[in-house]
């Protein structure tokens, strides 16, 4: 054979050649998986892109159903507001009520139809259940909102579309039945893909669901959240343009004796903040009273917007349009319908304004307080613009802060206001800057909505999103923390390896899982010890005996466990002590057979915000002034 080696003896010396090569390489090998394996957080941030696309696409379609369904109602394109300029009296009135008629008609038999199931509320769905959102329900809502939309209801777009990117990443989830967490942060990345979208807010989108939906600031949460929202923003850009929402004149802010009217405004609007909370629970209860059907209501309701409209047709629809002419300061336009143009002046455009933010208030109250489907975010701008208007109109006639425009007020209202029903300043802060992208107003928008908190906090107990929550018995998520279930944050179980695992398959397992412990389980997966890393380096330099080395002889006893019942409470001495990223989960003290892992880095995220909120509830003030 002359020295040369045949095929035949290659095939047969491969696995010999293999078995070297492996041997001389795998710390390598290790090293080199630890770098490349994607972990669950490159996972999340790749599903976070995913939920964004789906955010972009729902702003469009939703957007579209409703210029639709408006041509289709009263064959006029365009602004609520300036179809409602357009109509007849009686044209006015009875467009809202009947669309509110039709809307409630919809949600009637649409959701004995479904007959559905579970919670629409994607709050609900985080605070106290799995995450799952019910596709029908929420589809039905989705269509009674775009009646009542297009048909001069007084509350905005942002809520539909929120709850539609959200019900669609939920369900997302659910079709690859994907755990509890996951569809928790998928709900959470939804709703910030959602406000991004409507608002062009990619910021605000993620503080949004960071510190409404999810109650998570840690960085394994809010990462996602960002990807989403700025996915879901520059998508929503590449067909409604750049523009911001409002466009506001720069003004500069450098003397400190601007600032005290900022004070005495943000205290303002937090007493309209809390007054407007009291309203809409007022109206819901004075609307629950009523003995007729949920089409009936929510058409009685159209009905007062109406009659409202009669006056002030800027009442209808979100409010766009009308905080868009407070801010360039066009009361003329304003007040022309109102007086008739026989009389003029700052005097009668203080008066419309303090007019139209009592209509505002009242006609959005009676709409959610139907029972309409949408959202309050901008007629709570809308609000916030009119009580700001008004009270820098009030300094002028006084002769004080005239070196200020109105539209500095009004902008610093439009976040107060916000700031005072979300409780959440920060959000207000960004969602305004975002929206008119005009930074030089944030020292005294800072300061408003700063106070503006304080003061609605000690009128009225709950924001606009916890009122609900509370209503059913419920807290907000990071109020609850300590008292969620390990079965509802666990992930699967780490893959485990039999006790007769082999060295060599105990290294492939870490070679394709980003895990420092492996399970080691018995042939009816009960845990009975651990393999870790570490464990393994004593045999890298091993020869033949490495093939006798088995798990039974690397494992360590099995660690203090998990089970589903226990609340974090209970389970947070095991996860401060354990030195694994996935903290094994059995089926019960009794029955030690493996069921899920819990990601230690996730739960001490979770602990860590649960315990700064108990700190700043103690050292909140209370209704009566003590701490």
């Amino acid at each position: 054979m002359n020295g040369r080696q045949t095929p035949g003896m290659l095939v047969r010396r491969l696995p010999r050649m293999l078995e070297v090569l492996w041997r001389r390489y795998w710390r390598r090998a290790l090293q080199w998986r630890e770098r490349v394996a994607p972990s669950d957080e490159t996972v999340h941030l790749l599903l976070a892109a995913g939920v964004g696309v789906i955010g972009g696409l729902v702003n469009l379609a939703f957007h579209g159903a409703i210029e639709l369904v408006r041509h289709a109602v009263v064959h006029r394109p365009g602004d609520p507001v300036e179809v409602a300029e357009l109509m007849g009296p009686w044209e006015r009135v009875l467009t809202p009520a009947l669309g509110g008629l039709v809307a409630g008609l919809i949600l009637h038999w649409g959701l004995r139809w479904v007959r559905a199931r579970g919670t629409t509320n994607l709050l609900e769905a985080v605070v106290a259940g799995d995450g799952r959102l019910p596709f029908r329900p929420s589809m039905v809502r989705a269509c009674s909102s775009l009646v009542s939309i297009a048909t001069g209801a007084s509350i905005g777009r942002e809520g539909g579309i929120t709850q539609l990117s959200a019900m669609l990443a939920s369900k997302w989830g659910q079709w690859f039945e994907w755990p509890p967490y996951r569809l928790r942060l998928l709900v959470g990345c939804g709703a910030a893909a959602g406000i991004a979208a409507a608002y062009n807010a990619p910021i605000s989108g993620a503080v949004f669901a960071a510190w409404i939906v999810l109650g998570n600031f840690s960085m394994l949460m809010f990462a996602p959240l960002v990807v989403s929202a700025v996915v879901a923003s520059v998508l929503s850009r590449s067909f409604f343009g750049i523009a911001p929402w409002y466009e506001v004149p720069a003004v500069e802010f450098t003397r400190l004796g601007q600032l005290p009217w900022f004070l005495v405004l943000g205290g303002l609007c937090g007493a309209t903040g809390a007054l407007f909370l009291k309203l809409l629970r007022y109206a819901e209860d004075q609307f629950r009273r009523l003995p007729w059907p949920l089409y009936g209501r929510m058409a009685l309701g159209g009905l007062l917007v109406g009659l409202i409209a009669l006056g002030y047709p800027g009442v209808c629809g979100n409010g766009y349009l009308v905080t868009n002419r407070i801010l360039h300061g066009e009361f003329d336009r304003l007040t022309a319908s109102w007086v008739s143009g026989h009389l003029g002046g700052e005097g009668w455009g203080l008066l419309f304004l303090i007019g139209l933010f009592s209509a505002k208030l009242l006609a959005t109250a009676v709409t959610v307080g139907s029972g309409a489907v949408g959202g309050v975010f901008t007629p709570t701008l809308f609000v916030g613009a009119a009580v700001g208007a008004a009270f820098g109109l009030t300094l002028h006639l006084a002769g004080v802060g005239e070196e200020l425009p109105l539209s500095s007020y009004a902008v610093v209202g439009m976040g107060s206001v916000l700031a005072a029903t979300t409780r959440s300043p920060l959000l207000a802060m960004v969602l305004v800057f975002e929206i008119s992208l005009n930074y030089s107003i944030m020292p005294p928008l800072m300061l408003g909505c700063a106070v503006a908190t304080l003061v609605a906090g000690r009128l009225h107990p709950d924001s606009v999103y916890t009122e609900s929550l509370r209503a059913r018995g419920l807290e907000a998520a990071t109020e609850v923390t300590l008292d969620r279930r390990v079965g509802d944050l666990m992930r699967e179980p780490v893959p485990p390896v039999r006790e007769t695992a082999t060295l060599q398959e105990m290294a492939q397992r870490f070679l394709t899982r980003a895990n420092n412990f492996l399970p080691v389980v018995d042939g009816e997966n009960r845990l009975v010890g651990v393999v870790a890393l570490h464990d393994l380096k004593p045999f890298l330099n091993a020869g033949e005996e490495l093939r006798a080395v088995i798990a039974y002889d690397v494992m360590r006893p099995p660690p203090p466990c998990l089970t589903p019942n226990q609340t974090l409470f209970e389970a947070l001495p095991v996860v401060l002590r354990s030195e694994q990223q996935h903290i094994p989960v059995v089926k019960s003290a009794s029955d030690p057979r493996l069921v899920g892992a819990l990601v230690r880095a996730e739960v001490l995220g979770l602990v860590s915000e649960a315990m700064a909120r108990s700190s700043e509830a103690h050292l909140a003030p209370t209704g009566d002034g003590r701490r």
